[in-house]
């Protein structure tokens, strides 16, 4: 009997469940690996067991969609067409020498000290994005989180980080937190959005295309207005004020240019700010492979095949967008990587529903993009001596110094001149501020490890043959 082919796909947020599902639903012996307890990713953050939740729906919307891919996932577990490798943290995928099959790296358990490598005839990257974190003065204070880390945080361990939030920022993420954090108790003193309303009104024909989304956004309103939390469009938080830890926000609101108006300036306290520009895509295991990059996301086809031979990518590694359209780009990658694998050309009459679906919400992602870009003026803001590289305490004047007097011109130059992004995350969290004050293009920085990996388990590599 010939053995079915194995498809790796590492990621179990939406995009990768969708895929796992569409390739073993067509016979395919699928390995899903991801670094979580549980399946579900950043959108659907399943709370930890042992809190033994009564309703984690409450945490959620969209909850029925999730039931339908644990159900289908459980299904296919039983049925031993997928297995699901949990808390397995992968930082590296290469081709096995002269076999054409891929050989996924991950490091093991919350300690992630020991490794194991998964093989499989084809790979597809689900690996999901990441915050973009810029800079201000108080930003590394305790106290100050990311926007997502807040809503993990509540999501995953039924923790509020703070009795009195500000939620800060730009992107249509702040609302879930803001209403998240009041309806668990929180008392959120105001939701700064640096986009106003203008930005909005001007691209309002194309919001209008997708009611759905709109009717979400105003459930949002209604129950940030029911919370009795105070919205601030067209401001920013300028700087985060404490000495332990943080104490209170200064928000000032800005100009038409994106610039803080002088005299606009408010001061609020809270113990908590959470705080996000948006997300990027997590592109570092398809940088590894060599698959070629669209700005910061990775490229692909009409089949969400990226330029690598075997090797598929879906969601936000592709384009930031949402969960639906991650839902709609990993039920296409699915189905493609099966046919694939079976020497078969798919027919994509099989998947038009989910294709029309990615049109609509690629072009809903892009009018969002424009809408909820970061302000324009961010970068001149930032006084020369706060740190922006937290790894390697580099502040916003040594990048400056780097880009001017010293020439720099893109983001390894700056690093090599300053160490910034040489640190523990390797830039992910501080690259875009040091492009932005350099002004220079975010570009990817081709790493061979995706995450830090103990040299004991490189040793124990077996040689390349």
């Amino acid at each position: 009997m010939t053995e079915r082919p194995c498809l790796a796909v590492i990621g179990a947020g939406p995009a990768g469940l969708a895929a796992a599902l569409a390739a073993a639903a067509r016979g395919v012996r699928v390995v899903l690996v991801d670094a979580a307890e549980q399946a579900g990713g950043q959108f659907y953050r399943q709370p930890a067991a042992a809190l033994g939740v009564r309703r984690p729906q409450a945490l959620h919307h969209q909850w029925r969609t999730w039931e339908r891919l644990r159900a289908g996932l459980e299904r296919h577990r039983a049925a031993g067409r997928i297995t699901h490798l949990t808390d397995h943290h992968v930082w590296c995928v290469e081709r096995a020498p002269g076999s054409g099959s891929f050989a996924v790296h991950a490091l093991l358990g919350p300690a992630q000290e020991e490794g194991v490598t998964v093989r499989a005839a084809a790979v597809l990257l689900a690996t999901g994005g990441y915050e973009r974190v810029l800079p201000f003065p108080g930003w590394t204070l305790p106290g100050v989180v990311t926007a997502g880390g807040a809503q993990a945080m509540l999501k995953g361990g039924l923790t509020l980080p703070g009795r009195t939030a500000v939620v800060a920022g730009t992107g249509p993420l702040l609302l879930p937190v803001a209403t998240g954090l009041a309806a668990a108790g929180a008392r959120v003193a105001a939701l700064v959005e640096s986009a106003g309303p203008a930005a909005l009104l001007r691209r309002a024909p194309a919001l209008a295309a997708r009611p759905g989304k709109l009717a979400e956004g105003a459930g949002y309103a209604a129950r940030l207005l029911h919370h009795g939390v105070r919205t601030l469009t067209g401001h920013t938080v300028v700087a985060a004020h404490g000495t332990d830890r943080l104490t209170s926000v200064t928000v000032a609101a800005l100009d038409r240019d994106g610039r803080a108006r002088p005299g606009g300036a408010r001061r609020i306290r809270c113990d908590t700010l959470a705080v996000g520009h948006g997300l990027l895509p997590h592109t570092d295991l398809a940088e590894t492979l060599g698959c070629a990059l669209s700005g910061t996301a990775v490229r692909v086809d009409d089949e969400q095949r990226t330029d690598v031979h075997g090797v598929w990518a879906a969601g936000e590694a592709t384009g930031v967008g949402g969960a639906a359209l991650a839902l709609a780009e990993g039920h296409i990658a699915g189905r493609s990587a099966a046919a694939r694998l079976y020497g078969t050309v798919p027919d994509p009459r099989g998947w038009a529903a989910a294709a029309r679906d990615r049109t609509r919400l690629r072009e809903f992602a892009a009018t969002l993009d424009a809408v909820y870009a970061p302000p324009a003026g961010w970068a001149d803001r930032v006084p020369d001596d706060t740190v922006v590289c937290r790894c390697e305490e580099v502040t916003a004047g040594a990048v400056r110094e780097a880009a001017g007097p010293l020439g720099a011109g893109d983001l390894r130059t700056v690093k090599l001149l300053t160490r910034a992004g040489m640190g523990w995350c390797q830039g992910r969290m501080c690259a875009p501020a040091v492009a932005g004050l350099a002004g220079c293009p975010l570009t990817a920085g081709r790493r061979p490890f995706a995450r830090p990996v103990p040299l004991g388990v490189l040793a124990a590599l077996p040689d390349p043959v």
